[in-house]
């Protein structure tokens, strides 16, 4: 049989990814892989915001270019890093089981915890969506822009004189990092990215190897992204946008969808949440996202195209 060629970016975390994926092949669909690694534009430009470049489609594009053009076979995504926007001829064919989707404070003091940072700490995060929710719970903290991959952002603690940075629990513990985390968020504090912990395996639409892959989806994480996707896509919204929404199970089996979308300052945050059936996921996530808007979300996105316009340089991310 043919060798899989999965594409992947270099850092450090999609390595880790990918050859966790390629075991899974070898091991469950007894075919052998080879590695391809590519550079994209988010990969190069590490000076500037990403609302400055692009925003998160610049972590895909010349990877499912690779796909497109029959350079590789398969993709192996963090599934927060996919725009609402699919690229033409390529489907998500399998989502692996998911990683702790929460967000992990990581502070010079093991010890530290949000609620105890002192007063006015300066606090790292690359992320809008994270800069908000932050800004909600401790409007004190002095949020400084970050970029890199996960150890430069860890040493950076150091270099910037940071009190904490914020990073995905998942990422830290894929990379055997989970050590290094001083306080695991709780999504009533921090409510996570559109599928954070998730990583999307992506194929070309309709050939055998997609139908292959199915195999290695886990049905719980494909549920959540069937929720949390639609949530996105109704929004529009990309890494620029301080919006977040986590789908999880309950006790009774009920699917439960949280979502919400707040200011840059979390100054303004309009949040809904839905319970219903697994099976109705996609529509949940969709309503999720209607209930956000009607609650006042619609104005903030409004307020935020309106400052984007007036801002092309992006300095307000």
């Amino acid at each position: 049989m043919s060798v899989v060629r999965i594409a992947t970016r270099g850092s450090d975390l999609a390595l880790a990814q990918a050859d966790y994926v390629a075991g899974r092949i070898r091991a469950e669909l007894h075919r052998e892989t080879e590695r391809i690694v590519i550079k994209t534009t988010g990969d190069r430009v590490q000076d500037r915001p990403l609302a400055e470049i692009g925003g998160k489609g610049l972590f895909t594009k010349e990877i499912e270019e690779a796909l497109q053009e029959g350079r590789a076979d398969l993709a192996v995504h963090s599934a927060k890093d996919l725009p609402a926007r699919r690229a033409e001829g390529l489907a998500l064919v399998a989502f692996p089981e998911r990683a702790d989707p929460r967000d992990a404070l990581v502070g010079r003091d093991i010890a530290s915890t949000l609620a105890g940072l002192p007063a006015g700490a300066r606090v790292g995060t690359g992320s809008a969506r994270r800069r908000a929710q932050l800004l909600l719970a401790r409007p004190d903290l002095q949020i400084v822009p970050l970029r890199g991959n996960v150890p430069t952002r860890i040493a950076k603690l150091e270099s910037e004189d940071l009190a904490a940075v914020v990073l995905a629990c998942a990422g830290l513990d894929r990379l055997g990092l989970g050590d290094r985390i001083s306080e695991r968020l709780a999504p009533e504090l921090l409510l996570p990215a559109v599928c954070q912990g998730t990583l999307a395996l992506e194929a070309r639409a309709g050939e055998a190897l997609a139908v292959e892959l199915a195999a290695l989806s886990d049905p719980q994480a494909a549920i959540s992204v069937n929720a949390e996707r639609p949530f996105l896509e109704r929004l529009e919204g990309d890494c620029t946008v301080p919006l977040a929404v986590h789908a999880d199970i309950l006790a009774d089996g009920a699917l439960r969808v949280r979502g919400l979308v707040a200011s840059l300052d979390g100054d303004r945050v309009a949040r809904h949440a839905e319970t219903g059936s697994p099976e109705e996921a996609a529509a949940l996530g969709a309503a999720v996202a209607e209930g956000v808007l009607a609650a006042g979300g619609q104005e903030i996105l409004d307020a935020l195209a309106a400052s984007d316009s007036s801002d092309p340089g992006g300095g307000s991310v």
